[in-house]
Formats: C-alpha cells, sequence, structure tokens
C-alpha cells in the first residue's frame, strides 16, 4: 500500500465521519428515528461487502485478518440491520395503535 493510497483512503473517512455527523446534528428530533431506521437497512451493503472480503481470505488470501474483519463486520452489520427492523416496526405498530385507539 503506497502512502499516497493510505492518505487518500483516511482523508476520505474522516470526511465521511464529519459528513455523517453534519446530516445527523441537521435532522430535527421527529424525523430522526424513522430516518435512522431506514438508514440502518442500508447496512445490508455493508454485510455484501463484508462477504466479499470473506471471500478474499476463502480464495486463498494471504492474510488471516482480512476473514477476521469481514466477521466483524457481517457481525455488526447483521444488529444494525436487526435493530433497524425492529425501531421501524415498533414506531409502525405505536402509529397503528393511536389509530386504533382513536374510532
Amino acid at each position: 500500500m503506497t502512502p499516497e493510497f493510505l492518505i487518500a483512503n483516511v482523508t476520505l473517512f474522516l470526511l465521511a465521519i464529519f459528513l455523517g455527523f453534519e446530516l445527523i446534528t441537521k435532522v430535527p428530533a421527529t424525523l430522526h428515528t424513522p430516518l435512522m431506521s431506514g438508514a440502518n437497512a442500508i447496512s445490508g451493503i455493508s454485510i455484501i461487502g463484508a462477504l466479499i472480503g470473506a471471500n478474499v481470505l476463502y480464495d486463498g488470501g494471504d492474510t488471516v485478518l482480512s476473514g477476521i474483519l469481514a466477521f466483524v463486520a457481517i457481525v455488526l452489520a447483521m444488529i444494525n440491520v436487526v435493530g433497524g427492523f425492529a425501531v421501524t416496526n415498533r414506531m409502525l405498530n405505536m402509529i397503528a395503535g393511536k389509530k386504533r385507539g382513536g374510532k
């Protein structure tokens, strides 16, 4: 890995952190939960990326580190996906309960 490649990746990572922080702090509290539960479902993309990373090890990769990192990424992304859908389901049940009780 060249120093230029590393600097470019670190810069991109820091910009993504800054952008994510700025976006989340600008979201009103009433929209935060629906927005985050929908965004958590996007973690499915992370799962696919982690599966591809795990495949690198399976295809004869030179290090076990990629397999370990892929496993950790799959576990964390699955927790995020399941949690996002659980929050969304709970929100929808709360809304449906209000509509039933008001009629």
